[in-house]
């Protein structure tokens, strides 16, 4: 598949959106203006949000090697770890509570975007097969 094929599929571009999301709460969230170079940090609140980042990054780069792959299982690892990647976003999204965030409908908006990305690589997984 080529490229600008991958912006044809609706899950690819559902991962784009999360993936802006996810960046934009990210550094929303993170107090230190070296987020970007992705240092290490002190604030639980700024790991969290370099862990969204990254994480949310992997998830569009999995859906081309599902994609292109000719071998099942790796289409099934892939899918497994985009699984795994979401899941772990969820927590994020619960940990910037925990530790305190005052604008909470921003986590909301995430939560609900990770929904949608969630229902859509359902029917993405089961098309792999």
């Amino acid at each position: 598949m080529q490229n600008s094929a991958y912006n044809s599929l609706p899950i690819y571009r559902k991962s784009l959106a999360l993936r802006d999301l996810s960046s934009a709460v990210a550094t929303y969230f993170s107090n230190d203006t070296t987020f970007f170079k992705l240092q290490r940090t002190a604030s639980l609140r700024e790991d969290i949000a370099i862990s969204l980042y990254t994480d949310s990054s992997l998830i569009s780069q999995q859906i081309k090697q599902a994609e292109t792959s000719n071998s099942y299982e790796i289409r099934m690892k892939s899918a497994t770890f985009i699984n795994v990647i979401t899941r772990n976003i969820l927590c994020y999204c619960n940990g910037l509570e925990h530790d305190g965030v005052k604008e909470k409908e921003y986590v909301n908006l995430l939560r609900r975007e990770l929904k949608s990305f969630r229902k859509s690589f359902k029917q993405w997984r089961k098309s792999l097969q």
